[in-house]
């Protein structure tokens, strides 16, 4: 598929999606939404793509949420976003490789809500964070209002969102948010740090450990231990557990084949 708003990188196993709208701080209308539904979409898809980045063109901002000109322009009629919600991440609940938020500056309302719905941020030091929507009379609707209050202390989730304050790079690490915040320059580097780390481990094990970390959330521990998670049925069926296995007792690196 061409796009015109993002663009989709594939690197190896690695893909980097890249929102390209700079001049609206990459602040999504729904062409860009679909687009990176379509996106996500491919890299679902691939069974070659085995870890995504997403992050924004320029060095002001990852993505400043919703375009609120296009939309006072155009109305709010048109909020079609395709499959997986906001930026195609934030509503796609069977994605289970892992996706990584390289935050490049500004993440805020929907772009907050996109960093939020990856497994991984790593953000620039001068990059900051909020859900403003109370401030434009809206509210945080994709998934913001419910991730929050799961990965930071009650209170401190309540001051943000009650005011739509916006927290820097090093506050959100602090409060567990963010896993690492880098200078600028060596935002993708960092990023590609942590895919290359994620690549050293076998891919269906990455995936059935996801799945299992998202899906027994909220579950008592006994329920979620004896829940079935069809990934795991899958990773004791590969051809990676035995190359893993294998190759632990002959001494060498494993060859991954994510089947």
């Amino acid at each position: 598929m061409a796009y015109e708003f993002i663009s989709y990188e594939k690197n190896g196993h690695v893909v980097t999606i890249t929102i390209k709208r700079p001049e609206v701080r990459n602040a999504l209308h729904p062409m860009a939404n679909r687009e990176l539904s379509a996106a996500f979409d491919a890299f679902a898809a691939d069974p070659d793509a085995w870890v995504a980045i997403i992050t924004g063109a320029g060095d002001k901002a990852f993505c400043a949420g919703n375009d609120l000109k296009y939309s006072a322009q155009h109305g709010m009629g048109d909020m079609q976003l395709g499959t997986g919600g906001f930026g195609g991440i934030t509503a796609r609940f069977d994605l289970f490789k892992p996706v990584i938020a390289a935050v490049n500056g500004l993440a805020l309302g929907g772009g907050f809500e996109i960093a939020l719905a990856c497994d991984i941020i790593v953000a620039a030091e001068h990059a900051t964070f909020g859900l403003p929507e109370p401030r434009v009379g809206l509210a945080a609707l994709a998934g913001g209002m419910q991730r929050l209050p799961t990965m930071i202390p009650p209170k401190i989730t309540m001051g943000m969102m009650l005011t739509g304050r916006p927290i820097s790079a090093a506050e959100a690490q602090r409060w567990g948010i963010v896993n690492e915040v880098v200078p600028a320059p060596d935002l993708v580097g960092a990023a590609g740090r942590w895919a290359g780390a994620i690549l050293e481990c076998s891919p269906s094990s990455v995936r059935a450990t996801k799945q299992v970390a998202l899906q027994s959330q909220g579950l008592p521990l006994e329920e979620a231990m004896k829940k079935s998670y069809p990934l795991v049925g899958d990773l004791l069926r590969s051809e990676d557990m035995m190359e893993g296995v294998t190759a632990f007792a002959q001494k060498r690196k494993p060859e991954w084949k994510g089947k």
